[in-house]
């Protein structure tokens, strides 16, 4: 199930970054902070976990694409989890990264595969990134939530442990299992405003990357990521100053947000109208601006 195409050497006190797209990663927060860190870093593939046993392909589809350099021969992707290393002297400790999709099947036997490789590349740390929708307004600095097998890892990640009780993801699974074979573990949970979720959201990601960075020792250029959420204010403001209905539901978040800032936890009862009507009004106005 697990594949290393090539051991690394000289490990140093290596962190294993995880997000899976699906349940855990609303607006494509998570996945989207955990590549950029890999691409940032310039990390190379190693190792996989193949999909097999772990995917209904129905559900998540393998694409078709051509091969490099051909027009006529096609190959399969399949929704492999996979692997990259980044190893540098300019690092404080080497960081290993993994993005996938969310599986469907054997949870269990899939972490402990993830764990496998934890094992063999003698990983001090399993981080992993969530984003969540929340009753939350765009106009507020993103608020990370999120937990730690240790209480001074917390400290360092600036986050407190949510009460929430109910379903959980593949992230809720692999902490507890980590926490069970005596694998240091935090995750790290971005909040999402539940009525923009049908778009990318650099806010998000920017606020998970930044809080990460300390903990690997590493200074990034983020500019374009900080461009990026400009932007993305931009086009907010410009939708909420066309539409006033849009415009009051941000402002009763706003009100609310303001007497609980503590937030509500997922799960937790709401007094808010529901958001449907807005999020279709919100995703045709940026198609819409992506057209002109």
């Amino acid at each position: 199930m697990l594949t290393i195409h090539a051991q690394p050497e000289g490990l140093r006190r290596p962190v294993l970054i995880m997000a899976w797209s699906g349940w855990n990663d609303a607006a494509e927060a998570a996945t989207t902070a955990v590549r950029y860190v890999a691409t940032s870093l310039s990390a190379d593939k190693f190792a996989e976990i193949d999909p097999e046993e772990f995917y209904h392909f129905g559900l998540t589809r393998p694409h078709v694409r051509f091969k490099t350099g051909s027009e006529t021969e096609r190959e399969i992707v399949w929704p492999t989890t996979e692997f990259s290393i980044a190893q540098s002297p300019s690092l404080a400790r080497d960081v290993i990264v993994g993005v996938a999709s969310e599986p469907h099947l054997r949870w269990k036997a899939y972490c402990e595969t993830v764990l496998e490789l934890a094992r063999r590349c003698d990983v001090a740390l399993v981080l992993t990134l969530g984003a969540l929708l929340a009753e939350v307004p765009h106009t507020r600095p993103v608020r990370l939530a999120g937990g730690a097998t240790d209480p001074e890892l917390a400290a360092r990640l600036g986050i407190r442990p949510t009460r929430y009780e109910g379903a959980t993801g593949i992230v809720g699974v692999i902490n507890t299992i980590c926490r069970d074979h005596g694998l240091a573990s935090a995750s790290l949970w971005a909040n999402v405003p539940h009525y923009i979720s049908g778009i990318e959201n650099p806010k998000a990601t920017l606020a998970l990357v930044k809080r990460v960075l300390p903990l690997l020792g590493v200074t990034l250029d983020l500019s374009d990521l900080d461009e990026a959420v400009r932007q993305f204010d931009r086009n907010l403001t410009e939708i909420v100053s066309q539409n006033a209905k849009i415009a009051a539901y941000v402002k009763k978040l706003e009100s609310r947000d303001a007497e609980e800032p503590g937030g509500v936890e997922p799960g937790q009862g709401s007094d808010l109208p529901p958001a449907a009507e807005l999020v279709a009004e919100i995703e045709q106005f940026l198609r819409q601006q992506r057209s002109e």
